[in-house]
């Protein structure tokens, strides 16, 4: 059964919805800057969470956009929040978790557009973010044809051979610099490599040609032992290259990072750039949707 929204600020809960969407029954936090009342289209921002997390963490991101006049739906990715399940957490389900959870977004886009909804979510603008993994999956979406005018991630890389296997990723002819850096996870916990081909699938890196430019907005923290920075700085190269090829300004892609923020293992939150963080990705969304 969906969770009680009462530990969440009050400006939320009243604006707010938990669902069950699709036949898939995927749990969902739907808020609305007009509810409780009649809700008008508005843009929507459908944001994927990182692995050990749930769709309520981080009400401040979807206050935000509320007060920005932007919709959010939020989900409980497989294996997470109403879904829990103690072997999803481990790092070394994050592979499948990641297969399992793709094709679950186009699941909520259509829910979205559900009659019950009356129109509140207005599909010709739509953004898709997310957290560490929940930013994988969005980055790996993104490579199939698809809705999105924009997207937002944090924390994430979408050159997943480099973060698993990069002895192996060093053969790419794009030319593009690399540090050879192996998070301490990935070494301490995955007692065997793991299996190149289900890297490949999932892997954004892999699958650019498809990837059409939109504005894209990427968040890190430069000392970040889960996901280095220097994974998510090889995959922007190759993205603006991409974008080039395309015939699309590079400058749709911006970034911004933090050296040090006191977060845990500078990665979750950013720590005392934590509201500045928020504001910053209000902003982009805001310009995106709104102009400005």
């Amino acid at each position: 059964m969906p969770q009680p929204l009462s530990e969440l600020p009050r400006f939320l809960v009243e604006r707010s919805k938990n669902v069950r969407l699709s036949r898939a029954h995927i749990p969902a936090l739907l808020a609305h800057p007009d509810w409780p009342g009649v809700a008008s289209p508005r843009p929507t921002l459908v944001w994927l969470h990182g692995r050990t997390a749930k769709k309520e963490l981080d009400p401040g991101r979807y206050m935000r956009c509320l007060r920005a006049g932007i919709a959010t739906c939020a989900i409980d990715l497989p294996y997470h929040g109403e879904r829990f399940d103690e072997a999803g957490q481990r790092p070394q389900a994050t592979l499948h978790t990641l297969r399992e959870a793709i094709p679950e977004i186009d699941l909520v886009v259509d829910a979205l557009a559900d009659p019950i909804f009356a129109g509140a979510f207005d599909l010709d603008r739509l953004a898709i973010g997310g957290m560490s993994m929940g930013g994988m999956a969005t980055l790996r979406r993104l490579c199939d044809p698809h809705p999105f005018v924009a997207a937002a991630v944090e924390c994430t890389t979408g050159w997943l051979s480099g973060l698993y296997v990069p002895e192996k990723a060093a053969g790419r002819s794009d030319g593009a610099s690399c540090s050879f850096v192996i998070p301490k996870w990935v070494k301490d916990r995955w007692p065997d490599e793991p299996p190149y081909d289900v890297i490949a699938e999932v892997d954004p890196s892999q699958h650019l040609a498809g990837f059409r430019p939109i504005p894209l907005l990427a968040l890190h923290a430069e000392t970040d032992e889960i996901v280095p920075w220097g994974q998510m700085q090889t995959f922007l190269g190759m993205l603006r290259g991409h974008y080039r090829d395309r015939g699309a300004d590079p400058a749709l892609i911006q970034f911004q990072t933090w050296r040090n923020t006191g977060a845990p293992n500078e990665h979750a939150g950013f720590g005392k750039f934590g509201n500045e963080a928020k504001n910053v990705q209000a902003d982009f969304l805001t310009r995106v949707f709104y102009g400005g």
